[in-house]
């Protein structure tokens, strides 16, 4: 549930960001009440799907989501031109966020240090001091 709550929030971020873009600096009233209404929804989702999934994997798969269908759909509705290398790298885009949602999480009390280093105790990963 975490990740659809997660995706959600990625497509109202999409939804705010081009809504954003129509309100013309906020000055048009129907643009702008959706650019408030999908930015808090989508800030809630967001921290709800930070209680289950780590922030850094939840922040990226949220803006690299929202980042590909804001392109998407600006490209889809005219108001960007679209192009091979602009598909190729949202296809990129999508195929890391597909990764992030694939990778595990690393077991607790596991040392992330130099490379070596992973699968040491923690006293172990840390040289020796010279005396």
């Amino acid at each position: 549930m975490p990740w659809l709550i997660l995706f959600v929030s990625a497509v109202l971020e999409a939804v705010w960001a081009t809504a954003l873009g129509a309100s013309d600096g906020l000055s048009q009233p129907v643009e702008s009440v959706v650019f408030f209404i999908a930015l808090v929804l989508s800030m809630i989702g967001l921290s709800r799907a930070a209680k289950h999934i780590p922030i850094g994997v939840a922040y990226a798969v949220w803006t690299g989501t929202g980042a590909a269908l804001t392109v998407a759909w600006a490209m889809a509705t005219g108001g960007e031109e679209a192009s091979a290398l602009k598909v190729l790298f949202l296809i990129g885009i999508i195929g890391c966020i597909a990764g992030l949602k694939l990778s595990k999480p690393s077991p607790a009390g596991k040392n992330h240090g130099p490379s070596g280093t992973e699968n040491l105790p923690d006293d172990a990963a840390t040289p020796p001091q010279a005396t």
